[in-house]
């Protein structure tokens, strides 16, 4: 008897009625996650921000917080932005470009948090749209001339805007904190052929940096670091590198005049 009762309890747990509540609870299930994962593709794919993204380069920056607290201002100065951003230790990841009649800059911060960004910086620029007094003159013109007037040129066009937006992450303190172009001196109309110019021009000098505090600024241009004669970008990199934790000698060009300083590079963590 105790192992008959035994085995019926073990068939009624998995009678056909409990099976199938089982099966259409797990179909609900799946389709609820089906629907969340669309949603959310949905949700990325209307967002231009994230549509319109170009990243600056293939590095795959990011921010070195693995969950940032990511912050994002308006602004309308992109020039300065970005060499303020640059001064103060960060790079950009990448930015976004676009023109349309209305994007939610709520848009740049979801998605810069999405790309883990420390600070998003979103611009709006007034693009175009046809004005009242662009329709009187259609109007105007025509009674003129007595030409008929196309109904689409009496419609209200909707404003449309220029948005821009660019992505920056935190770096760890450099080497020696400057940000460096080469400059190339461009051709002159009696038929000079472009040349380069000596160097490379700083555009930034990274704030509590070891080129800031030797005095380095923006404007002044790196010649030489140790033994090492600065022609591109790479050159740089390896000197950096190759002198990391190390007093070295650098020349460079400020005001037009060469300077000689002596600049003690961080090491490398």
């Amino acid at each position: 008897m105790r192992t008959y009762a035994t085995h019926l309890t073990t068939l009624t747990d998995v009678n056909p009625t409990n099976f199938a509540k089982k099966k259409l609870m797990l179909l609900v299930l799946l389709s609820l996650g089906a629907l969340l994962l669309c949603s959310q593709l949905y949700a990325a794919e209307q967002n231009l921000y994230a549509k319109n993204y170009q990243a600056q380069n293939t590095s795959q920056l990011k921010s070195l917080s693995a969950q940032p607290d990511t912050k994002m201002y308006l602004s309308n100065h992109k020039g300065e932005d970005n060499i303020s951003m640059l001064e103060d230790g960060y790079d950009m990841m990448g930015s976004t470009g676009f023109s349309g009649t209305f994007a939610s800059v709520d848009g740049a911060l979801q998605f810069g948090k999405t790309i883990k960004a420390d600070k998003v910086l979103v611009y709006r620029k007034y693009g175009s749209a046809k004005t009242g007094s662009a329709k009187f003159e259609v109007i105007k013109q025509a009674a003129k001339t007595g030409g008929e007037i196309d109904e689409k040129d009496l419609v209200e066009d909707p404003t449309e805007y220029n948005y821009y937006a660019s992505y920056w992450a935190k770096l760890p303190m450099p080497l020696l904190g400057v940000h460096v172009i080469k400059l190339v001196k461009a051709a002159s109309d009696d038929g000079e052929v472009s040349v380069e110019v000596r160097g490379l021009k700083i555009i930034a000098v990274i704030k509590d940096s070891p080129a800031a505090k030797a005095n380095i600024v923006k404007g002044d241009t790196l010649l030489k670091i140790g033994d090492v004669s600065l022609v591109k970008a790479d050159d740089l990199f390896a000197a950096v590198k190759r002198y990391a934790g190390q007093i070295v000698p650098i020349k460079l060009q400020h005001d037009g005049a060469e300077v000689n300083v002596n600049l003690a590079l961080n090491s490398r963590s």
